[in-house]
């Protein structure tokens, strides 16, 4: 197994204060290539409306992460702790104190099986396990930070197994070395994908926690967004302005570059899954340039932008896709819902305002109602409000209906907020430009 060395310019923690914010004020002014068509249509046949349900408040700092995991929904905090809500009795008392681990902020949350994996500021993964009593109550137990002791043992034993990353500093391939920024899971879920702004991807099995590869300067700056598509494929966004693509061929015994996807103007924020089959995948980028490019598979197998959506007046900062609707959340403070037409044209149901800081995070769910009414979906949305000396979380809600049944799910991170949002056919509605 071959592993690249850091040079002297690799990212560490005592410079990682300039990743903090994903755009600067110079870049999420910056426009996506002119050469690069919209694809949002102004008049459609829906309209939505929505209605503020509840307010969640609980966390001392902002909320820096959200996932859902069956009824309960998981918050990570700036200030290292962990908070699990029911979301059949959502209020602000209503809460499991779960954890409180490490330094900094909890990036990412991802859940499989009985299994919570959440990503730090300290450069660690946890491993935490979830229980359930009688009362629906959980207990969440640490077992795991990766990379483990045996594993920082077994690899350390090896000198070829030790990497620089600082001029006269070495550690074993095993360690991130800055900010794990984000997670994902393969579709079986064996195996955790980490990024970092120390530009690797590393691969661990959640088995024993084993870690199994490191990319090592997979990227030329910090990596702060992965997805993973059901074949397998491992798409990850960077600060570098680039898209890669990569895959572990069958006999190989580490995952290979496939492609290298540029149309950005500026650092990339967010990545999100369509459709995972191989045929019709459809991969959406969030980026500081203000818009979300769209891409699909050409005849050829490789990635190709189709177009993009606009009208964000600030850098994306997260994204999240289930079937024909896709949720941003934008430094802007706002959210914009859209939805895809046979994947050639694109409407913005709704732009929802309340968030009085950039949104960062959220989750949608569907929301299971009367078989007779239409088919509704739940968005959690979190974001930041900078002019709050205490940044208290708020939880937002939105519920969105359609006339047909399809499934959803979607993703942000920071403040929470609840919105409820009806979609049904009607007058055209005109969305900003």
């Amino acid at each position: 197994m071959e592993f690249h060395r850091f040079n002297s310019s690799s990212s560490s923690s005592s410079d990682s204060n300039h990743h903090l914010q994903p755009c600067s004020s110079s870049l999420s002014s910056q426009r996506s290539m002119a050469s690069i068509p919209s694809l949002n249509s102004i008049h459609h046949p829906f309209t939505a409306t929505h209605n503020l349900l509840t307010t969640l408040t609980s966390h001392t700092s902002y909320t820096s992460s959200l996932t859902l995991s069956g009824d309960f929904i998981f918050t990570g905090s700036s200030d290292r702790e962990i908070k699990s809500w029911n979301r059949t009795h959502l209020g602000s008392s209503n809460y499991n104190m779960v954890f409180s681990a490490g330094k900094g902020a909890i990036k990412s949350l991802v859940v499989h099986s009985n299994k919570l994996f959440s990503a730090h500021q300290d450069h660690k993964i946890r491993v935490w396990k979830i229980s359930n009593n009688q009362n629906h109550e959980q207990k969440h137990t640490l077992l795991a930070t990766l990379p483990t002791f045996t594993d920082r043992i077994s690899k350390g034993l090896i000198p070829k197994n030790h990497v620089k990353i600082r001029r006269h500093k070495k550690c074993t391939w095993v360690h991130h070395v800055d900010t794990v920024s984000a997670l994902a899971l393969s579709k079986d879920g064996t195996l955790l994908y980490s990024v970092s702004w120390d530009r690797t991807i590393k691969i661990w099995r959640t088995k024993d926690f084993t870690c199994l590869e490191s990319l090592i300067n997979a990227h030329d700056d910090a990596i702060n967004a992965v997805a993973v598509s059901d074949d397998g494929h491992v798409y990850t966004g960077s600060a570098d302005k680039r898209i890669k693509v990569w895959k572990k061929k069958q006999d190989e015994k580490t995952h290979t570059l496939l492609e290298s996807l540029e149309k950005h103007n500026s650092g990339i924020n967010a990545i999100a899954l369509s459709n995972s089959n191989d045929k019709n995948l459809l991969l959406y980028s969030g980026a500081c340039d203000r818009s979300i490019l769209v891409w699909e598979k050409g005849h050829d197998g490789k990635m190709v932008v189709v177009g993009a959506l606009r009208g964000h007046t600030k850098s994306i900062l997260c994204l999240a896709v289930v079937v024909d609707l896709i949720c941003s959340g934008s430094e802007d403070k706002t959210i914009r819902i859209w939805r895809s037409i046979d994947h050639k044209e694109y409407y913005c149901l709704a732009v929802l305002e309340g968030h009085r800081g950039p949104i960062k995070s959220l989750t949608m769910v569907e929301h299971h109602c009367d078989p007779s009414e239409e088919t509704s979906f739940i968005v959690y949305s979190g974001s930041l409000d900078c002019d709050i000396k205490y940044k208290l979380v708020l939880t937002k809600v939105l519920q969105i209906s359609n006339n047909q049944s399809r499934p959803h799910a979607i993703k942000f991170d920071w403040v929470v907020t609840l919105w409820k949002t009806r979609t049904v056919a009607g007058d055209n509605f005109s969305i900003e430009n």
